[in-house]
């Protein structure tokens, strides 16, 4: 009564609207807090993924209520590693492919204007690497990311080989990510930038930074576990311009020999998710093909936090960011094409456990389009800092946010 009284008739208008409307195919039909349509237009049907999210898929539906899901346990390298054509509409399995854990260390003291003080740098080819093996043997996670700042690996060599000692205790991390047989990100985490200028815009230049990869890719091509990461968190900079770069980045990577693994594109705006079809990066790099014209294992690059500004600087969580990766995953399956979401995390607090078991299930349930995730971070950051996002183990024990939601909704 009193909705009627303060905003009339209209209401019950709009009410009754919402209640006979039809989503379309790929749209939200249901979940907790869900008030828009539940029903899906003919050719289609509304499928449950988790408790905050159902979706409208084409076709009839089940032919029963029991849904037969893929089991994680049986996939093999090769099945991991094959993206899906542009032509071809990608089937959610109900589980994503890939869950894992960042591994900082070698990206200490770098900074957003791609700046790094090398006196920071913690070596983590000792405790990564057990660290590692305790989410491979006690969590099942099968993904790292190894972020590392590009003046490490030449030691501030600007266009240099990758440096015999500096490289080399980066290396041991790698190999110490192989030797768990998970796949292994090689990330480079310098913002499309060195020393404040941008990669092809006035800073390096892109043979430069190509030269970089170029070495990385003859150094690690013989491995098909080795996911390249590009680059780390671009911004500020002309999208089409960077994704020129990455275009001759992709071409230097395929044509070193490394031509089986996954390549991860990052775009503007610290590549977040839910800019990502807006700033104009998902089309950008939509064109950026192999050598052959392909876009196979070619993989765009997201990250997404759950904190109140999506800098992942604060410990509570006030959003699961379903809008944001429902919006994205529209437009990834309208071309046919996946993401990678490299950097979530929140804080060991209910609210980050809440929030994001939620963005979990919706990954899950759009595993056409989601590989997975890394999550942020675990490796260097010592007890006595009281980093808010750590995902350090004390032993063989997980940090809170871990044991209420990156290993359920991975085990589960």
């Amino acid at each position: 009564m009193t909705i009627i009284s303060k905003f009339g008739i209209g209401v019950l208008i709009a009410v009754a609207t919402a209640a006979t409307a039809q989503q379309t195919v790929w749209g939200q039909c249901g979940g907790i807090g869900w008030t828009g349509p539940s029903t899906c237009v003919s050719g289609s049907y509304c499928a449950p993924g988790n408790p905050y999210y159902s979706q409208c898929l084409p076709g009839s539906g089940p032919a029963t209520s029991t849904v037969t899901t893929t089991s994680r346990t049986t996939t093999t390298t090769a099945s991991i590693t094959t993206s899906v054509s542009t032509t071809t509409t990608p089937t959610s399995t109900g589980k994503v492919q890939f869950a894992g854990v960042n591994i900082a260390g070698f990206d200490f003291g770098m900074v957003t204007s791609g700046t790094q003080d090398l006196s920071q740098i913690v070596d983590e080819s000792v405790d990564g690497v057990t660290q590692m093996k305790h989410f491979v043997n006690d969590d099942t996670f099968n993904i790292f990311r190894l972020p590392t700042g590009w003046q490490y690996l030449v030691n501030n060599a600007l266009g240099g080989q990758l440096d015999a000692t500096k490289f080399g205790q980066y290396d041991k991390l790698v190999q110490g990510c192989l030797s768990t047989g998970a796949h292994c990100i090689v990330d480079i985490h310098n913002y499309a930038r060195w020393n404040g200028a941008i990669i092809g815009q006035g800073g390096p230049t892109d043979a430069q930074f190509v030269d970089l990869w170029t070495q990385l890719a003859t150094k690690y091509k013989a491995n098909s576990r080795i996911v390249f990461g590009v680059m780390n968190e671009p911004h500020d900079l002309n999208i089409t311009t960077w994704a020129a770069t990455v275009q001759k980045v992709v071409t230097a990577i395929r044509n070193a020999g490394a031509t089986s693994q996954m390549i991860l594109l990052p775009g503007t705006d610290y590549t977040s998710a839910a800019n990502f079809v807006e700033n104009g990066s998902g089309a950008a790099l939509a064109a950026v093909v192999n050598p052959d014209g392909s876009t196979h294992n070619l993989i765009f690059d997201v990250h997404k936090y759950l904190d109140s500004d999506n800098s992942g600087t604060h410990s509570e969580c006030v959003t699961n960011n379903v809008d944001a990766f429902s919006s994205l995953a529209t437009w990834l399956r309208s071309v046919g094409r996946q993401a990678l979401l490299s950097e979530t995390g929140g804080g060991n607090v209910q609210s980050c456990a809440t929030y994001m078991c939620q963005q979990l299930d919706f990954l899950n349930a759009n595993s056409d389009v989601y590989l997975g995730w890394t999550s942020w971070s675990a490796g260097g950051f010592q007890a006595s800092w009281n980093y808010i996002l750590t995902e350090v183990p004390n032993g063989n024990t997980d940090q809170y946010l871990v044991q209420q939601c990156f290993v359920p909704k991975w085990k589960s």
